[in-house]
């Protein structure tokens, strides 16, 4: 049985910006440390002339080089040990809004893209990543994406929020063509791209509505907003916001008049719209699969964090769990997600 994680991370290294040539080399990010000597121990990225936290979220189980990709091989000798044969590897840095400003958007998604081809180079195929695009400049978006996907990548990354915008803007009609053309899925992965949500969220305990429920409405209004009909082939992802939320969405949509038209029920809605789920092992799974079926739902560790969805053995967790048939549990660890990453 193939075991994919279609959710770990990297954390980004001064190295990852080692790309930027030229002009862009003075938009590279920077490691500073705790402002106003506050004494914490805290390191941040300055980007853009903003400080971002950099060392928090950071998964001590997992070895240094390991998780910020120092060294490939550590990575894959502990994917060993963890019965894991693929991961799909997704950004730390680009969970939040960096800047506003296009020239450095696409010079920052540039160099991590290319970062991290070389990293799936020496990984035998068992690190494939989600590529950056650079959203603020549309006519760059399919070009980016298609070197990203001749260099490993496996999917778009797009956040819950973007800029002022939500995910059904046509402005975003660029990425979801690219990703069709390409045979790519967008994957919406739990995170914020909005400044302004961000800042409005700022004293939110625990970040819940700043990171998850954000992908919650965006997964609502992908589907109510009629973006998997207008992109035909189109397939998306929705990640590290556990599945426990499905009955609920998909039962709202069933009752708005557009869905009515189509005559499904909850249960046919992510097949219909080709729609993946990140579930966790503490999701009621079978109430979730009696709700929205088996063949749409994976699992990933979190590898590289250290948050509410960081689980590094969620895969032997799923296969093991006496909740579901063998049958069921080998889909989730590996066949659902070799369909949505086509692997």
């Amino acid at each position: 049985m193939l075991r994919i994680d279609a959710d770990a991370h990297v954390l980004e290294t001064e190295e990852t910006w080692e790309f930027m040539d030229g002009a862009d080399r003075k938009y590279r990010p920077e490691v500073v440390g705790s402002p106003n000597g506050s004494g914490s121990g805290d390191q941040y990225w300055l980007v853009d002339g903003t400080l971002r936290l950099k060392t928090r979220n950071v998964g001590k189980d997992t070895p240094l080089e390991s998780r910020e990709l120092r060294d490939v091989a550590a990575r894959l000798k502990h994917m060993d040990e963890l019965k894991v044969d693929i991961q799909v590897i997704f950004p730390t840095i680009f969970i939040i809004p960096l800047t506003p400003r296009p020239e450095i958007e696409l010079a920052l998604c540039r160099s991590y893209n290319r970062w991290m081809g070389e990293c799936w180079k020496q990984s035998d195929n068992r690190l494939r990543w989600v590529a950056m695009v650079p959203l603020l400049s549309p006519e760059q978006v399919y070009e980016e994406a298609r070197l990203a996907k001749e260099n490993g990548a496996v999917g778009i990354y797009m956040r819950g929020s973007e800029g002022e915008r939500l995910l059904n803007d046509p402005f975003f009609y660029p990425v979801y063509d690219a990703a069709e053309r390409l045979d790519v899925p967008v994957c919406i992965h739990a995170s914020n791209g909005s400044s302004v949500l961000f800042d409005y969220y700022k004293y939110e305990p625990v970040a819940f509505s700043k990171f998850k429920l954000v992908v919650v409405g965006a997964f609502h209004t992908i589907v109510a907003g009629g973006i998997p009909e207008r992109f035909p082939k189109l397939k998306m992802g929705f990640l590290e916001v556990s599945a426990q939320w499905l009955p609920y969405a998909l039962t709202d949509l069933q009752k708005r008049p557009y869905i009515k038209e189509q005559g499904l029920n909850r249960n046919e809605l992510l097949a219909r719209n080709r729609i993946w789920v990140g579930c966790e092992t503490t999701d009621d799974l079978p109430y979730v699969i009696e709700n929205a079926g088996e063949d749409h739902l994976v699992v990933g560790t979190d590898y590289g964090h250290a948050d509410s969805a960081t689980e590094l053995l969620a895969i032997d967790g799923v296969a093991n769990d006496p909740r579901l048939s063998p049958e069921v549990a080998a889909k989730i660890v590996g066949g659902n997600a070799r369909a949505l990453y086509n692997l």
